[in-house]
């Protein structure tokens, strides 16, 4: 799966411009984590990627073809949205009903349907669950049902908006899980999260915007190391990060064992 912005702007009927002259290419299998403050366009930009929004100038190319050439009920066969709300996304009476939507919609066999549904009610924790009303789960169950529901539909690219919001320890265990998943079977899986150590823990790719632009785009360790230009978006690295930043050590660390290792050598260096 590739998607490639060039020079894609975004203004909304308010004249407020929210996405300012992007180029940016996302490629393969790697799992991307998209960061900034609130209202850097992060939510704008992936919501170009299936078509639910259209640039103002500009394009946006899924495998080589102009996103303007299809409907957004066509490209979301191939990039699937999660929205970050989950009840913005659920509106059938049970879990398993939700599931077989998007499935049914595109055509697919009701042998795959079946097969999917065992896998992915396992995956996202909901296989006792199939028969309840979406709106009599959790909010954390809600938010994986929406998941479910757009896995389900076996998309190439997956969007995750803010999937941390809200959950506990043991659901971003599951999620961690859900993205690893997915890129073994060789999904594209795209989040945006203001969970720092989420996304150092799950992602080696981090892109971060910041008032309509692309910041910065690399390696995480790399982005997270420009400490000066975060700043500007208002990102703050996780704890153990900038305590060994403030210590002067060189090393980008995520963990408190590399954090223990870099202070080590640096002590005896």
């Amino acid at each position: 799966m590739k998607i490639e912005l060039k020079n894609m702007r975004h203004v909304y009927p308010t004249g407020d411009e929210a996405l300012k002259g992007i180029d940016l290419v996302i490629e393969g299998t790697e799992p991307v984590a998209i960061i900034g403050q609130n209202g850097a366009g992060k939510t704008t930009i992936v919501k170009h990627f299936n078509g639910i929004l259209r640039p103002t100038t500009g394009d946006v190319l899924i495998n080589g073809e102009s996103i303007a050439n299809r409907s957004t009920a066509s490209w979301s066969k191939e990039v699937g949205y999660v929205f970050q709300n989950p009840d913005d996304q659920l509106f059938l009476e049970s879990v398993q009903k939700e599931f077989e939507f998007g499935p049914q919609r595109i055509g697919m066999p009701e042998k795959e349907i079946r097969e999917r549904m065992e896998w992915v009610s396992e995956l996202v924790g909901l296989k006792e669950k199939l028969d309840l009303h979406p709106f009599d789960l959790t909010s954390t169950e809600k938010k994986f049902c929406t998941i479910g529901a757009i896995i389900m539909m076996n998309p190439n690219a997956l969007i995750f908006d803010e999937p941390t919001c809200g959950q506990d320890v043991e659901g971003n265990l599951r999620l961690r899980r859900i993205i690893s998943e997915l890129k073994e079977k060789g999904k594209l899986c795209i989040t945006i999260s203001h969970d720092m150590k989420f996304v150092v823990d799950n992602f080696k790719r981090v892109v971060v915007m910041c008032k309509g632009k692309v910041l910065l785009d690399g390696k995480t360790e790399e982005v997270f190391s420009q400490v000066e230009t975060l700043k500007q978006s208002f990102v703050t690295p996780p704890p153990i990060t900038k305590v060994a930043q403030g210590a002067g050590l060189k090393e980008t660390v995520f963990t408190t064992e590399a954090f223990i290792e870099a202070f080590e050598a640096c002590r005896k260096g």
